[in-house]
């Protein structure tokens, strides 16, 4: 694996086993220290940052009601609401600190094809402090943004999820449970 800085950014380049159809994966901030505060309700203490993306794109973080999600910001501003809290898990929720996009070059510009988020989840309500960590996959098209994998905890899960991202486009959305 080698690594390159693309427009600020830093890109790791998998070997061609691990990467499909050429593509790359590329890293951006999640912590809400490292995001831009847009709201915060002082009574309920939910909120929404703004974190970085790439190729124009932006993420949205939610923390409503002790569950986080994403919403995808497109170049134009067109938001794609991922719905984790639905999609992945009802349980209380915190995000890991980075999102893994996966690009493609096309004409010497990086152009977004999916997008993991480990998503950590409190399911068992007898003990609330142990997580499930899931990888959420989504796609990213003009058609359709939205969750179509969800990768329980295993091993080589990191690798299911890249695998799950490089054939996200053709793959249908994830119904709420």
């Amino acid at each position: 694996m080698k690594s390159i800085r693309f427009a600020g950014l830093l890109v790791l380049l998998f070997p061609l086993s691990l990467a499909a159809a050429g593509l790359e994966s590329v890293y951006t901030e999640l912590d809400p220290k490292k995001c831009k505060t847009l709201s915060v309700d002082k009574e309920t203490g939910d909120s929404e940052q703004q974190c970085p993306g790439v190729a124009g794109y932006r993420l949205k973080v939610s923390d409503g009601d002790l569950r986080q999600s994403v919403t995808v910001v497109d170049p134009q501003g067109k938001e794609h609401p991922l719905e984790y809290w639905s999609v992945i898990s009802g349980g209380f929720s915190t995000l890991g600190p980075k999102a893994e996009w996966r690009v493609e070059q096309q004409g010497g510009k990086l152009v977004p094809k999916a997008l993991i988020v480990r998503v950590n989840a409190s399911e068992n309500p007898e003990d609330p402090n142990k997580k499930t960590s899931y990888l959420a996959v989504a796609k990213i098209a003009p058609a359709k943004t939205c969750v179509t994998a969800k990768i329980p905890p295993g091993p080589k899960m990191n690798e299911l999820a890249r695998e799950a991202a490089d054939a996200a486009q053709g793959q249908p959305c994830l119904q709420p449970k």
